[in-house]
C-alpha cells in the first residue's frame, strides 16, 4: 500500500515518517516527530515536538500531540513525548511532553484514550488501559498497566494508579489507587476489588479471593496499616499479587484511598 499523505497536509521535512504511514487532511507534522510504521493520523491532527509515535498507533480527528507543556515552569527547554505501539487515540485527545522533572512523557502500548483525554506532562501510563471520555491525567500521574479510568474522572498530581485498577466515572482521585482496586466517589474511595476485569485478565478463582481477603484486611477491617499488613503476611505469605499490594502502599507518597466502610 505504501504511505499515504493528503496533499493539504503539512509534513515538515525534518520529521520522520515510518513504511505504510497515512496521514489525513490538513494534518500538520512539525519537525522532530517521529511516525513509526503503519501509523495512521485522521484529518487535522497536529503532532509537534520531540514526539514518537509507535508502530501501528492510531490517532483520530483533531488530537493534539506533543503540545508544549501546561505548566508555567516550562521555559523551552528540549523534551520528550514517547508513545508505544498500537495505540488508539480517538477525537480530541491532548498529550503533553514532559518538563525537566523527568524530561518526558511515556504512554505504552495498547492503550485506549477516548475523545478528549487529556494526559499532561510527566505521565506515565502502562499497557492496556482505557481511559474514557474527559479522562484527565494531571502531571507526573503513573498508571499502571491494565487500568480502566472512567470517563470525566479528573487525577491529581504525583498519583499513582495500580495494575488492574478500576475508577469510576466522574471520581475525584486525590491519593494513590493500589492495585487491582476499585475506586470512585468525591474524593475516590475503595469500594471492592476489580473482579471482573481480573476475571476477564485470567486469574485464578483462588488468586481473586486472596486478593479480595487481602483487601478486606488491609482497608475495611479498622486495623492500624501495619498490623493489617502483619495479618496479610501470616494469611497469605507467598503469594505474588498480595506482595504487588503491599509494596505499592509501602511506597506510596501521597497516601492510598481511604474505603468506603471507613468513611461511613
Amino acid at each position: 500500500m505504501g504511505t499515504q499523505i493528503h496533499p493539504t497536509a503539512i509534513v515538515s521535512e525534518r520529521a520522520y515518517i515510518g513504511v505504510d504511514v497515512e496521514i489525513g487532511p490538513y494534518a500538520v507534522i512539525d519537525d522532530f516527530v517521529v511516525l513509526k510504521d503503519r501509523v495512521k493520523l485522521g484529518p487535522h491532527v497536529h503532532i509537534s515536538g520531540r514526539t514518537e509515535i509507535g508502530e501501528g498507533t492510531k490517532i483520530f480527528t483533531g488530537a493534539a500531540i506533543g503540545n508544549i507543556p501546561q505548566d508555567l515552569k516550562f521555559s523551552g527547554e528540549e523534551t520528550y513525548l514517547i508513545i508505544g505501539k498500537d495505540n488508539t487515540i480517538r477525537e480530541y485527545v491532548m498529550i503533553n511532553p514532559g518538563t525537566t522533572a523527568t524530561g518526558k512523557t511515556v504512554i505504552g502500548d495498547g492503550n485506549l484514550l477516548m475523545a478528549y483525554v487529556h494526559i499532561a506532562h510527566d505521565c506515565r501510563v502502562g499497557n492496556n488501559c482505557i481511559i474514557a471520555n474527559v479522562g484527565t491525567l494531571a502531571g507526573h500521574v503513573e498508571v499502571g498497566d491494565n487500568v480502566v479510568i472512567g470517563g470525566l474522572t479528573a487525577i491529581h498530581q504525583f498519583v499513582k494508579i495500580g495494575n488492574f485498577a478500576i475508577l469510576g466515572g466522574c471520581s475525584k482521585v486525590v491519593q494513590d489507587v493500589p492495585p487491582f482496586a476499585m475506586v470512585d466517589g468525591h474524593p475516590a474511595r475503595i469500594f471492592s476489588i476489580n473482579k471482573v476485569g481480573l476475571r476477564r485478565a485470567g486469574f485464578s478463582s483462588e488468586d481473586i479471593r486472596i486478593i479480595h481477603r487481602s483487601f478486606d484486611i488491609l482497608f475495611m477491617s479498622g486495623h492500624t496499616r501495619e498490623r493489617a499488613r502483619e495479618l496479610v503476611l501470616e494469611a497469605f505469605p507467598d503469594n505474588k499479587y498480595v506482595q504487588m499490594i503491599l509494596d505499592f502502599i509501602t511506597t506510596s507518597t501521597r497516601g492510598i484511598c481511604r474505603s468506603k466502610s471507613v468513611l461511613d
